[in-house]
Formats: C-alpha cells, sequence, structure tokens
C-alpha cells in the first residue's frame, strides 16, 4: 500500500498544503479549499482549475524513484501479489510495474473518459488539449472530458474489489508513504490476518499502526526512500537495484533524446561512453 509520500522525492508536489507552488498556482482561479478540485460540481461549474493541475502532473514531468523501483524489484522477484496505491500520477507504471499488479484505488491519468456520452477518449487526444491550456472535449458531443481519476462522492474503480482476495492471502504487508486517513484506502491495513507481519515505512506512525498496533508489527519512521534504501541493503539486493534504475534511467534519457531529434547512433554513444555530445540545432545547424 502507498501513497503520495512515495511520489514526493520525484518532486510531485503535494496540492493540499497552503504554500506550496501547486496550491499557490491554483488560488487565481478563487478555489474555495484545495479539495473542491477534486468534486464534481465544482469542476462541472469550473473545470480550469482541475486540467491546471493535470498538466503540473503531466507523467513526462516527473521520473520514478528509489521506492519505485523498489516495487519494481518485488515483483521482478515475483514477491509482489499486488500494489494497491492512492496515487494518481502514474509513477508505477512507469517504473515499470504491470498494470495487472495494479490497483490505482483513486483512479488514473492514464485514460479519460467523456462526462457526457461517456465515450472513452484517446490518452493523446486528451493530453494534447490539457497541455495546450484547453479544456479537453469529446469529438463526438462536445461534453467534457475527464481522466479516469476518482472524485469525491464517485465510486472506486472495480479493481479496488481485488482486496477482498488479495489481503487474506498476503503473507507481509508493507504500508509506504501514506496518512492512512482516506477511507476506505486507508481500513486496508487491516485486511491481512492478524499473524501476518505489517512493515509501516512513513516519517509519522500513522491509522491502524498508531491506534491498534499488532505484535508483528514493523515501523520505520524517517525519510522514505532513505528507509527503502536501508532495507535494499539489508535484503541484500543493493547490486540488483542500482542496476535496474541504471538499466532505467539510460532508457528514459535515451527516449528524451531521440524525442529532441538526436540520431540513434549518437545517442547510443553518449550513453555508453556517459559523455556529453554536442547537439546541433536543427534549423541552422
Amino acid at each position: 500500500m502507498v501513497g503520495a509520500g512515495i511520489s514526493t522525492p520525484s518532486g510531485i508536489p503535494d496540492f493540499r498544503s497552503p504554500g506550496s507552488g501547486l496550491y499557490s498556482n491554483l488560488q487565481q482561479y478563487d478555489i474555495p479549499y484545495p479539495e473542491a478540485i477534486f468534486e464534481l460540481s465544482f469542476f462541472f461549474r469550473n473545470p480550469k482549475p482541475f486540467f491546471t493541475l493535470a498538466k503540473e502532473l503531466y507523467p513526462g514531468n516527473f521520473r520514478p524513484n528509489m521506492t519505485h523501483y523498489f516495487l519494481r524489484l518485488l515483483h521482478e522477484k515475483g514477491l509482489l501479489l499486488r500494489l494497491y496505491t492512492q496515487n494518481i500520477d502514474g509513477l508505477e507504471r512507469v517504473a515499470g510495474i504491470p498494470a495487472s499488479k495494479l490497483v490505482e484505488a483513486h483512479g488514473t491519468f492514464a485514460s479519460a473518459t467523456c462526462t457526457v456520452c461517456l465515450r472513452p477518449c484517446p490518452g493523446e487526444d486528451f493530453w494534447a488539449d490539457v497541455l495546450a491550456d484547453r479544456v479537453p472535449c469529446c469529438r463526438v458531443c462536445t461534453g467534457i472530458v475527464k481522466p479516469d481519476i476518482v472524485f469525491f462522492g464517485e465510486p472506486l474503480p472495480e479493481r479496488f474489489l481485488l482486496h477482498v482476495a488479495d489481503f487474506p492471502m498476503a503473507d507481509l504487508l508493507v504500508v509506504l508513504g501514506t496518512s492512512l486517513e482516506v477511507e476506505p484506502f486507508a481500513s486496508l491495513s487491516e485486511g491481512v490476518c492478524s499473524s501476518v507481519p505489517r512493515v509501516l515505512i512513513n516519517q509519522d506512525v500513522v491509522g491502524t499502526f498508531a491506534w491498534h498496533p499488532r505484535g508483528r508489527d514493523v515501523v520505520q519512521l524517517g525519510d522514505v526512500v532513505h528507509s527503502v534504501e536501508k532495507l535494499v541493503k539489508l535484503l541484500g539486493w543493493t547490486e540488483e537495484m542500482r542496476d535496474l534504475v541504471q538499466r532505467e534511467t539510460d532508457k528514459a534519457n535515451r527516449d528524451q533524446l531521440l524525442c529532441l531529434g538526436w540520431p540513434l547512433e549518437t545517442v547510443t554513444l553518449t550513453l555508453q561512453t556517459k559523455v556529453p555530445h554536442p547537439m546541433r540545432c536543427f534549423g541552422c545547424t
């Protein structure tokens, strides 16, 4: 189970905190309170603040960190039964965790749907509008297109019901970077059998770990990334983790340089030698 605390090291802003860059940017739209941008009634009256937030959270703006890759490593080792996330930033997908292993409890920006005719909207069309500061509209009925994230009052995705089978099957529950305040997600932490150890890696003791601790609970407080690094070292996975992060970093850099127009052979040479290669402007050379 993971929350916003695993993504803040990647630079994802916390929209709820007054004074943060994202919240300050939204103030110009006269939002009565931060949560209003996730309320349907406000969204239909004034969708612009929400799509400003969506642009800030565009998947291409951020990269996974050590914690996301630790979860990927758990999957590669066949240890990850399921990853339940509250996050809508999509960094779990970017880190390479298959959709079949994910339960995005509060939805995802990976798909979008018209709020009127309920037709699915191609992701490239949706993001093209958002990045151009336009409110996305359905090409068929002109209704507002909303990404498939859960607004207040909306039902959770059907995949959330997998918890009924998953949690009784688990032999370990790891909880990272969450306040365990938002229901029904928070109550999942009580879904494993009483004999199953639960590990909390977080800034604070939260939720059931605070008010109903169990004898086999393990609590590691402090910086989440540093705590994960300690755990990886204890497991003897440091070299594997380093290799995974390097591979994914090289892949991301390769894709970015190709997107910028670099020739494939130049990109390959640059990544192999780790030496910056001079770029040429394709307008004037």
